[in-house]
């Protein structure tokens, strides 16, 4: 992976995620409840580093935005009828 530039860390509240998983889908996934919760600068694919198992992925989080409710239905709610 390229390395941090300061201006990825130069306020309190930004941070940088390094992931690192057996498959690309679940890195995605990760990225994307990081996203759901945190304004997310998010990668659109992931990389593979050559003689390291799995699958690598980059991405930016800017806590400083007000955090997004996660919200789960309640009965009634979007479910069966």
């Amino acid at each position: 992976m390229n390395s941090i530039e300061e201006t990825h860390v130069s306020r309190p509240g930004l941070v940088v995620v390094d992931v690192a998983t057996a498959d690309a889908a679940t890195a995605l996934a990760f990225q994307q409840m990081l996203a759901d919760r945190w304004a997310t600068a998010t990668a659109q694919r992931t990389t593979r580093d050559a003689g390291q198992p799995g699958v690598r992925l980059r991405c930016y989080l800017d806590l400083r935005q007000p955090e997004v409710p996660v919200t789960v239905p309640s009965a009634g709610e979007g479910g069966p009828q």
